[in-house]
C-alpha cells in the first residue's frame, strides 16, 4: 500500500514537472514575441506620465530594461496558459461538473486580469506619476531613470491584474465548498484592513488618495465576491443563512 501511495505522489510530481517545463517554454515564447514589440510597449507605458524626460545612466541599463518589458509583457500574454495548466493540474480532484465551471471560469479569469491593468493604467498610474514627479520639484528638478520607471510601472501593473482575479478565485472555491459567504460576511473587516494594507504595498507613493483608489476598488471587488458566493451556494443546493445538513 505504501509503495501504491509512492508512486502516486512520484506520478504528481512528474506531471508537475511536465507543467511547469510548458510553462516555462510558454512564457520563453511569449517573452520573445513582447521583445519584438517593446517598442510599442515602451510607448504605452510611458504614455500615462505625459512630457516626462527619462534618462540612463549606465552602459547596460536599456538593455535590461528592454528585458524587464519584454519579460512583464510575456508574463502578461502566458497568463491564460499558466492558469490553464494549474486547473490542469487540480483537475483530477475535481468532478466533472466541477471541471466544467472552472472552464466557464478560464475566460473571466483572463478578462479580469486585463481589467485590474486597464483600471492600473487609466485610473491609477496618471495621478500617482504625477503625485511623484512633481513631489519636491521645486527644490529639485526630477530626472526620472527609465529603468526605474518600467519597473515601478509594470510591477504596479501586474499586480494590480492578479488583485483583479479576486471574485472569480474566491467564486470558484466557493463552488468547491473551500469558502463560505458566511465566512465571507465573518472576516469582512478583517478583508477591508488588508485591502488597505494590500493598497499601501501595491502603491508606490504615501499619497492616502492614491492609495484609496486601490483600495476602495478591493473592497468592492470582495463584496462582490460575497454576493458571487452566494449566488453559487443557493445553485449548490445550500442556503445562505445555514449550512446544508443531513437529513434526520
Amino acid at each position: 500500500m505504501s509503495k501504491e501511495r509512492k508512486l502516486t505522489f512520484m506520478d504528481h510530481i512528474r506531471e508537475l514537472r511536465g507543467r511547469l517545463t510548458w510553462s516555462v517554454l510558454a512564457l520563453i515564447i511569449t517573452t520573445i514575441i513582447a521583445f519584438v514589440f517593446a517598442d510599442q510597449i515602451f510607448h504605452f507605458l510611458i504614455k500615462p506620465a505625459g512630457d516626462i524626460n527619462l534618462i540612463y545612466t549606465e552602459m547596460t541599463e536599456m538593455l535590461s530594461t528592454y528585458m524587464i518589458v519584454s519579460l512583464a509583457g510575456g508574463v502578461v500574454l502566458a497568463m491564460p496558459f499558466f492558469v490553464y495548466q494549474i486547473v490542469m493540474f487540480v483537475s483530477p480532484a475535481l468532478t466533472r461538473r466541477e471541471k466544467r465551471y472552472v472552464y466557464i471560469a478560464l475566460p473571466w479569469i483572463t478578462l479580469m486580469f486585463v481589467g485590474g491593468v486597464a483600471f492600473g493604467y487609466f485610473i491609477l498610474l496618471p495621478p500617482a506619476l504625477k503625485f511623484l514627479t512633481s513631489f519636491g520639484s521645486d527644490i529639485a528638478t526630477p530626472q526620472i531613470k527609465i529603468g526605474n520607471y518600467i519597473t515601478l510601472v509594470t510591477r504596479l501593473l501586474v499586480a494590480i491584474g492578479a488583485v483583479f482575479e479576486t471574485p472569480v478565485i474566491i467564486t470558484f472555491l466557493s463552488r468547491l465548498g473551500v469558502v463560505s459567504p458566511q465566512w465571507l460576511s465573518k472576516v469582512r473587516k478583517w478583508a477591508y484592513i488588508g485591502g488597505f494594507i494590500l493598497a499601501a504595498i501595491i502603491t508606490p507613493t504615501m499619497d492616502p488618495i492614491n492609495q484609496s483608489l486601490v483600495a476602495v476598488p478591493l473592497i468592492v471587488l470582495y463584496e462582490i465576491s460575497i454576493i458571487l458566493s452566494k449566488i453559487v451556494y443557493r445553485r449548490r443546493g445550500k442556503t445562505v443563512t445555514r449550512p446544508a445538513s443531513s437529513p434526520s
